[in-house]
């Protein structure tokens, strides 16, 4: 007998097959998806806001649309950002992806 088949449906050579392993197992099967897809997906989304929330005036960003300027003004929920050409546009903090370090020797 293998351990699936063990876990399954219990102990080889009686009849019973029993509820009690198949809630067990499914049980664990749950805590397995939480621990590798629930959690470090919350942990990522926390990461990303804390990021958000230390964006300050002055950081050169890029947005998830591939977009670069520079922070001239915070709001609660947006960013004035200054692109090339002295333009301005308002865009949301969710749509930040990251920072821009500036060149060395640029």
């Amino acid at each position: 007998m293998n351990l699936l088949h063990v876990i399954l449906f219990g102990t080889p050579g009686t009849d019973k097959g029993g509820g009690a392993p198949m809630i067990i197992f499914l049980v664990l099967m749950i805590v397995i998806f939480y621990f590798f897809m629930i959690r470090p997906q919350r942990k990522k989304e926390k990461d990303a806001q804390a990021f958000r929330a230390n964006l300050q005036k002055g950081d050169k960003i890029v947005t998830i649309g591939g977009i670069h300027g520079k922070i001239v003004d915070v709001q609660e929920k947006t960013f004035t950002i200054e692109t090339e050409g002295n333009s301005r546009m308002k865009i949301e903090k969710v749509a930040v992806s990251h920072t821009v370090m500036d060149e060395i020797g640029a």
